[in-house]
């Protein structure tokens, strides 16, 4: 019988051998899922969000003012989604129409200065998920796992 090396997880279904590639993407693919049920119980439902709505806050928050095609590529959401979740936003006074005097065909929108207090809001209530989800990782595995989730990212969006 062969042994796992203590930093490889073994396959739920042993007979199904994804290869490495294929594994990591799939333990990639679930943690993306299951992220989004503490960050939508800790984070957005006690501020009164939706989770499309702290994504858009967190998004332009960190970018800055971001078109809605923009937001739907960074996202991962359909323009629908999005429309409507800036459609709700707008309604709450949280986010407003940008300029771009470059392109007079693309509708940016930004944060109000309430949308930015929600966003400032948002980080220690964020500090708290990721300290919870975190809590067994010593100071090494963490700056692995942060520098690993920086190179994909990176790779992802062409180093932006």
């Amino acid at each position: 019988m062969a042994t796992t090396p203590a930093n490889t997880a073994a396959p739920a279904r042993p007979e199904l051998d994804l290869g490495e590639d294929a594994a990591l993407l799939v333990d990639l693919l679930k943690l993306a899922t299951f992220i989004a049920r503490p960050m939508r119980e800790g984070v957005a439902e006690p501020m009164g969000l939706a989770p499309n709505d702290l994504k858009i806050i967190l998004a332009l928050g960190g970018e800055g003012e971001l078109a809605g095609h923009e937001l739907s590529d960074i996202m991962g959401l359909p323009p629908m989604n999005v429309s409507r979740a800036i459609a709700a936003l707008r309604a709450r006074g949280l986010v407003e129409p940008g300029k771009d005097e470059s392109n007079r065909r693309r509708k940016p929108v930004q944060l109000t200065a309430a949308g930015t207090a929600i966003f400032q809001q948002a980080i220690p209530a964020m500090a708290t998920v990721g300290g919870q989800l975190f809590a067994d990782f010593t100071p090494e595995e963490r700056a692995v796992f942060h520098s690993a989730a920086q190179a994909i990212l990176a790779r992802m969006t062409g180093g932006d």
